[in-house]
């Protein structure tokens, strides 16, 4: 995707200096532009931790590129090298215990570097990992966006070629991902294509990532898109604003169950009882065949109450943080919720559109069946 006309990707190796990682710093935006260098294993657990990156799939390609670096500075000393590495990649699984990208990503990382006898040969290997997994995630996402495209084209001709009013939630576009995005994924496609369409975009508190990220790239773009409060969009739905939903994953179990921004189990219920589609864009590394029952299973952040009570911005000029709540007020924060599968009316992977339900994402994924507790 692009910025001013340059394409950008979310995170990259620093031309000249290869040992060095490149991420745009997503607190800044949309009111900057910051581009920050990851050159040690702290630096990746950081800047996944304090969302520098965000977003399943790009959480996932820095943990696996925070391994590598982790392989870059790691001791030569082969007895003291195992446990090394089991910290390094405990370090960054225990940075956001909800997305089951970051797991998969180091785990997949730890596999690629098992048969290497050196510090060196492990990390040449896990370089090559962090490279495949996000070339893999671009692929994907390209591939949800095109699998996507008929459920937008479908609504477009049945409205006689009126703008199709899409919903989304949090941002699941191209910075939450490598490129391309999952739930953004269709409607720039269809942007492309020439099908009318139009965004609602929730301002997502209390991060704001809609508002903030979200709207910014599909201005970039130059998709028309309209910035709501979070609480607007079941008054959409029930005036006929809104024509499908579409939002992303950061873990979905064997049977369906989603577990995404907090509010997102909101946007279902509403559409739900408006009869507006639901759909969820994910690629299959968010899929958990481990987790059945996603609202009893799946570990849900709790992150900073700051993060609630406080609130970011730019005014004349220069950002500021501004407190919204009175000063002794306790706040919580839960960064995600699960919306049960039964409020699902379809999943878009990279290899389709399927139903919620086991039976379905089997068919589609069969060899995530293995996963399966015994």
């Amino acid at each position: 995707m692009k910025i001013d006309g340059q394409h950008y990707r979310t995170i990259w190796q620093k031309p000249g200096e290869p040992e060095v990682i490149q991420i745009i710093d997503q607190r800044n935006l949309p009111h900057e532009l910051v581009i920050e260098d990851l050159r040690q294993l702290e630096d990746f657990a950081k800047a996944i931790k304090e969302m520098h990156v965000r977003g399943a799939p790009l959480i996932g390609s820095t943990a696996a590129y925070g391994m590598y670096s982790a392989l870059l500075h790691g001791p030569d000393d082969k007895r003291r090298l195992p446990k090394y590495i089991r910290e390094s990649a405990a370090l960054l699984k225990d940075t956001r215990p909800t997305a089951v990208n970051l797991a998969y990503a180091v785990d997949r990382v730890l596999a690629a570097i098992e048969a290497a006898d050196s510090r060196e040969a492990k990390a040449e290997l896990a370089l090559q990992a962090a490279h495949d997994i996000t070339e893999e995630s671009v692929d994907h996402c390209a591939r949800i966006g095109k699998h996507g495209l008929p459920l937008i084209r479908e609504i477009s001709e049945r409205k006689g070629g009126a703008p199709v009013n899409i919903l989304t939630h949090c941002n699941a576009g191209w910075m939450a991902c490598i490129d391309h995005g999952t739930a953004t994924a269709p409607i720039y496609r269809a942007h492309d294509a020439g099908i009318p369409v139009h965004v609602w975009v929730d301002e997502t508190r209390p991060r704001n990532q809609g508002a903030r990220i979200t709207a910014y790239e599909l201005l970039q773009h130059g998709v028309p898109h309209t910035v709501i409060t979070d609480n607007a969009g079941g008054h959409l739905m029930q005036h006929g604003m809104v024509d499908l939903v579409i939002v992303g994953s950061d873990r979905t179990t064997r049977r369906g169950d989603v577990a995404n921004k907090i509010g997102t189990y909101l946007k279902a219920l509403a559409a739900n009882a408006n009869g507006v589609p639901f759909y969820v864009a994910l690629p299959s590394s968010t899929l958990d065949f481990s987790l059945h029952d996603g609202v009893a299973e799946i570990p849900i952040e709790e992150r900073s109450a700051d993060e609630v009570r406080y609130i970011r911005g730019m005014r004349n000029g220069k950002i500021y943080e501004v407190l919204l709540t009175p000063v002794d007020s306790p706040a919580v924060n839960y960064g995600f919720d699960v919306t049960p599968a039964e409020l699902v009316t379809g999943l878009i992977t990279e290899r389709g559109i399927c139903d919620a339900n086991e039976d379905a994402i089997s068919a589609q994924f069969p060899e995530f069946s293995r996963q399966k507790p015994a």
